[in-house]
């Protein structure tokens, strides 16, 4: 059955449509939709910021003694939400040490950012942002609930600053600016590193992960540098340990401004501001991809040379291409497809946006409409579209939090440095999929708690029989008819076995209480599942 492409689109360049959102795609032309996500106005998303502004996520704890023996009262309100445009400054201020404060204040930030990320995906117009934002949190993952005090406080500038403000831009600036920030510097413990021996995980995660990927690693094959093809010429094919332990060096010195003595009695200054000391920072040569670094550089010279070398690597384009192919159109997109848009990525590598001209390759390719259903939903995805298909009013909290984190996927606090996996495989675990048709009656037995459904005064008023009222919400939960045998059996669970064509006769209660059991059923077809 062929796939309508508003469907394709609105699905994988989003989070799902909200009604009327396919008749808008269809009727503006599928190219000028991409063309005008890949353009974001904020000053133009008047849905999001009516639904912030109306926002508030609950703040509750008991008086008690912080660690500094200061005193401080309970607290339980529902608060809007203000940490989100606040610059550094303000943020870094939750960690003064002499002013009282619960735990709960401090990592208020965190959980702002995350209240944020739900309404957007519900929410906002700008539903391709949103999409690149979790896949670009995804790939430089930092795991924000770590035991680490600096991270929640900075986790908007973080979000804000670093990851929404280059998503469509040029992966060169993007890599400095995650390089540089508090959450990955503290996370892969980069903000400790001095020379002798310099801390390693940044630099490895750099070439695993961020960069060239596991599968340039070739240390199983060659043990010195210029044993690697090409490395004599300044273009090695992959890198190996020694790559990993000279970009570390380089990396000396890169830390946060926290007020940390670094032991010659010059305290770092408490902004927490990324900052440079150079008395940790390792002078000596090194060597990074073939590319040899002269001792005595300037500040910060050997850490952006490094990062020129890999974000330039041809590897890095591929690796990228391959996994934003992978979010976009399917686990194992089609090599030709890659290829192109490699070519593109490093055709546009000097270009302010980079990542947008890439990504409109890809999604103006005819792989991406020809893929649709060798992909399902992550759970994120599932709920938020479950929630723009209703129409729900989101309550952001610990009640849609939780369901978040019961169904497998802890937002921004992803345990291992890969990230939130983008397989299929992964998510239809059999424990998992339980959690995935569990969902809808999650969400609408909530007593209010995650989400509001007017699901009765949502149906169509032309729908006064039961096939129309199923008619009317698989076209909205699903856009395209469902296979003749999923119809019948879900027409006999809602009549119960009655004649689907007889007109309705039943109270605003009983109506709204089939369709919420025929809303649920919907969600846990796969055509729901799917993207």
């Amino acid at each position: 059955m062929a796939i309508p492409l508003e469907v394709v689109t609105l699905n994988r360049m989003g989070f799902g449509p909200r009604p009327g959102d396919v008749e808008r795609v269809r009727a503006m032309g599928f190219a000028a939709y991409v063309d005008e996500q890949l353009a974001p106005v904020d000053a133009d998303d008047p849905l999001y910021d009516k639904h912030l502004k109306a926002a508030r996520l609950h703040i509750q704890y008991d008086a008690g003694r912080d660690d500094q023996n200061h005193d401080y009262r309970a607290c339980n309100e529902d608060r809007p939400l203000k940490w989100l445009d606040q610059p550094l400054a303000e943020l870094w201020k939750l960690l003064d040490p002499n002013v009282a404060r619960a735990g709960d204040e401090r990592v208020r930030p965190l959980r702002e950012v995350i209240a944020a990320t739900w309404l957007r995906a519900v929410y906002s117009k700008w539903q391709l942002r949103e999409v690149l934002v979790d896949f670009w949190h995804t790939h430089f993952n930092v795991n924000a609930e770590m035991d680490d005090p600096r991270i929640a406080p900075a986790f908007p500038v973080y979000d804000r600053d670093v990851i929404r403000k280059h998503c469509l831009g040029n992966f060169r600036h993007l890599l400095e600016a995650a390089a540089t920030s508090i959450p990955v510097l503290v996370c892969l413990n980069n903000a400790s590193s001095k020379s002798g021996p310099a801390v390693e995980n940044f630099a490895r995660e750099l070439f695993e992960r961020h960069t060239l990927g596991v599968g340039r690693y070739f240390n199983l094959l060659y043990d010195r540098w210029r044993e690697v093809p090409g490395a004599a010429d300044g273009k090695p094919a992959g890198y190996i340990d020694q790559d990993v332990y000279e970009a570390a060096r380089a990396f000396t010195g890169w830390t946060v401004a926290d007020g940390t003595d670094p032991g010659n009695g010059d305290a770092f200054p408490n902004t927490g501001e990324f900052h440079y000391c150079s008395a940790w920072h390792d002078d000596a040569p090194k060597r990074v991809l073939g590319t040899e670094l002269a001792p005595g550089a300037a500040a910060l010279a050997d850490g952006r040379r490094v990062l020129d070398l890999v974000a330039n690597h041809p590897e890095t384009a591929r690796n990228l291409c391959r996994k934003l192919c992978v979010r976009l159109v399917a686990d194992d997109p089609p090599a030709a497809l890659v290829d192109r848009a490699a070519a593109a990525w490093v055709a546009a590598r000097d270009k302010p946006d980079q990542i947008a001209q890439t990504v409109r390759l890809i999604l103006l390719s005819p792989e991406f409409a020809a893929t649709w259903g060798q992909k399902v939903k992550r759970p994120f995805e599932l709920v938020a579209s479950f929630l723009r298909a209703t129409e729900a009013d989101v309550r952001v909290g610990d009640g849609l939090f939780g369901i978040l984190d019961r169904m497998g996927q802890p937002m921004f606090a992803w345990p291992t440095g890969e990230g939130c996996p983008d397989a299929t495989e992964y998510w239809l675990d059999t424990n998992l999929v339980l959690t995935r048709w569990n969902l809808a009656p999650s969400l609408l037995t909530s007593d209010g708690r995650a989400a509001v459904f007017r699901l009765g005064h949502a149906t169509s008023t032309d729908a006064n029989t039961w096939r129309a009222v199923y008619e009317f919400w698989v076209g909205r939960m699903i856009g395209r008819a469902l296979p003749e045998a999923t119809t019948t059996l879900l027409l006999n669970t809602l009549t119960n076995g009655e004649d689907p064509d007889q007109a309705l006769s039943l109270n605003e209660k009983d109506l709204i209480d089939r369709v919420q059991q025929l809303v649920t059923l919907i969600a846990m077809t796969p055509e729901f599942q799917e993207r």
